[in-house]
């Protein structure tokens, strides 16, 4: 294909690229209702609260703009609990509140798709595979609704109360009863294509396809209605015409399947042709699991990612993440070395795509990442390595939308807050770089040490997840340490202990537990460093050089115990965790009791003023 039409197709990219930040910088001053005021947001905000019966409050209106803007559903939890309203009524003011959100932005992604459409932007090739996307996310965002209540406010509230909340005792029986997904030659999958349902002689899993009948079946239909619309095209650009109908082909087999036998194998070979995708603009499908913590039922993913010209520049973290990785292996040898060959193959094959999410729908109604590295499937990654998306300038946008929060004020301290939004206004090169070591690092992080059935043995009490994304972000930051950039240290350090401290708010969202376990085990690190100490009132911080590099010999120790002792052998995650943490009435809380006296203090500040905003 000529240059012309890459060069042609490339600037239009950037147009629409450029267009989606300014419509997420439109959308981030509705934050200015709680100061200036906002007519839009006053509207949305006024019927988001008047339908869930909320006050007009400054702390809902706080919490209503976050489940608008950063689709994340725990400040509004909290301010429903404060309302007294009982379990039932918080599941039911949340389906509200999905189905506004899912409306607010089906308009707002008919908006951009029209306006591409006007300026005749890239070919008419990609143009129909957005729009298409678009009919196809709208389904899935219908049966959004639908997988929630049978999954988690179904069959999970259910087995929790089953097994008295002992949820050790849940794996085993899922287990034993052979209630999870397999692979073809019955081993254990690591995530599920289908719902647990009860009977007469107990509990039998069903695949989509029969539990959701309705809603597949309306998906299933567009996704063929997207495959002849592009059938009759080309792919000017790229030559990828027989790779996206190859892709849909596989999507349409494996969502109608209604067998449990082969849905792993199917699933797996709608990520082998989704791999074969190579353009700029990418769609993901259900591809991770979040909420469901017992039988890791796959997420309802859709959305349409959109790679920017500008910032897919060559990334060294690769290459460094490889280099810790063999050092590591070396030191521990055997099945370490072993291992490490083949991720380091994964790490070589893997594809990196810096960009935004365009359109979204589904399961990312409740929260986007910031990054994702897929597919889950090891055999798949094995063989053809695996995607990472990464979000820079939304995640950039989004921090600077936020308004200042009382919280953090009191929290870290005037000073260190103006430097971190002197770092997202006035250093924008050192906020991307700072992002790249860290968030970057940590979807390369997750690649290391993970054999075929690594996941299923390590996940005996269920807590694999509760170990890997710690295990991701520490290796994220031995590839750091072994290749120090000294201009960085100050900003990665102050980015790493202020997400710690952040993620404690999470302490009640049951979906990103990984995450608050995650800080509860980085907080044990900097306060035993003395990079963190609470004096009972107030935080203090210190990041002077004796404290930076205590706390890296403890992550570069924490590091080793964890892949030598956990992820070789692969033994229960559960053993890594009782060192650190532990779980009382449900939630995780510290061992130590310095870093429990904060988290404890923390969390009790944060029901009383963390909807609050503070502007300096």
């Amino acid at each position: 294909m000529s240059n012309m039409y890459i060069e042609v197709f490339t600037d239009d990219l950037q147009r629409i690229y450029d267009e989606i930040l300014k419509r997420q910088r439109d959308l981030g001053s509705y934050y200015d209702l709680l100061e200036s005021g906002h007519a839009e947001a006053e509207e949305w905000v006024g019927d988001f609260l008047r339908r869930l019966e909320l006050p007009q409050t400054k702390e809902a209106r706080m919490a209503a703009l976050t489940r608008l803007i950063a689709l994340r559903e725990d400040a509004l939890e909290r301010v429903l609990e404060s309302e007294g309203r009982s379990e039932e009524e918080i599941i039911e003011a949340k389906e509200i509140s999905y189905k506004m959100v899912a409306d607010f932005y089906l308009k707002r992604h008919l908006k951009l798709l029209d306006w591409i459409e006007d300026e005749a932007l890239l070919t008419p090739f990609y143009r129909e595979i957005l729009k298409e996307a678009h009919r196809v996310g709208e389904a899935m965002s219908g049966w959004q609704s639908a997988w929630t209540a049978q999954i988690i406010h179904g069959v999970n509230r259910e087995l929790y109360e089953l097994f008295n909340g002992d949820e050790e005792k849940i794996y085993e029986m899922l287990e034993s009863k052979k209630l999870l997904d397999e692979r073809e030659e019955g081993r254990l999958a690591d995530r599920c294509y289908s719902v647990l349902r009860k009977s007469k002689k107990g509990f039998k899993s069903v695949p989509y396809a029969k539990a959701f009948r309705m809603e597949v079946l309306e998906v299933l239909k567009r996704l063929e209605n997207m495959r002849g619309v592009l059938e009759r095209m080309e792919d000017e650009v790229f030559g990828q015409q027989r790779e996206w109908l190859a892709y849909i082909d596989a999507l349409i087999d494996a969502f109608s399947h209604a067998e449990i036998d082969g849905l792993v194998k199917r699933w797996a070979e709608v990520d082998r042709k989704w791999m074969d995708i190579t353009a700029p603009i990418q769609i993901g499908h259900p591809l991770e699991y979040y909420e469901d913590k017992y039988r890791k039922a796959v997420a309802l993913e859709w959305d349409v990612r959109l790679a920017s010209p500008k910032l897919m520049q060559e990334s060294k973290i690769p290459q460094k993440i490889s280099s810790v990785a063999k050092i590591v292996a070396s030191e521990l040898g055997g099945d370490a070395e072993a291992i490490n060959r083949k991720c380091t193959k994964q790490v070589a094959k893997t594809q990196l795509y810096i960009g935004v999410p365009a359109l979204f729908y589904g399961a990312e109604f409740q929260g986007l990442f910031s990054a994702q590295v897929v597919p889950n499937d090891t055999e798949v990654s094995r063989e053809l390595g695996k995607k990472i998306f990464a979000f820079a300038d939304n995640v950039l946008e989004s921090k600077k939308a936020r308004p200042v929060m009382r919280l953090a004020r009191e929290t870290f301290g005037d000073d260190f807050v103006r430097r971190q939004r002197d770092l997202l206004f006035n250093r924008p090169d050192v906020w991307h770089k700072v992002y790249e070591i860290t968030t970057i690092g940590h979807e390369y992080g997750h690649i290391l040490w993970v054999d075929d059935d690594t996941e299923t043995k390590m996940n005996g009490g269920g807590n694999y997840k509760n170990v890997e994304e710690f295990k991701a972000t520490v290796g994220g930051l031995m590839a750091f340490f072994a290749h120090e950039e000294s201009e960085y240290k100050d900003e990665v350090l102050r980015d790493s202990l202020s997400r710690a401290v952040s993620l404690m708010s999470w302490r009640k969202s049951p979906e990103v537990e990984p995450y608050y376990v995650e800080g509860l085990l980085h907080l044990d690190i900097l306060f035993e460093a003395g990079v963190l100490e609470f004096d009972g009132k107030k935080l203090h911080i210190d990041t002077g050089t004796i404290a930076y590099e205590k706390q890296k010999s403890i992550y570069e120790e924490r590091y080793m115990r964890l892949v030598r002792d956990f992820y070789i052998p692969k033994k229960d995650a559960t053993g890594y965790l009782d060192r650190y943490v532990k779980k009382e009435n449900g939630v995780w809380l510290p061992k130590d009791e310095k870093v429990r006296a904060f988290v404890e203090h923390y969390w009790s500040r944060y029901l009383q003023i963390g909807q609050e905003t503070m502007p300096f």
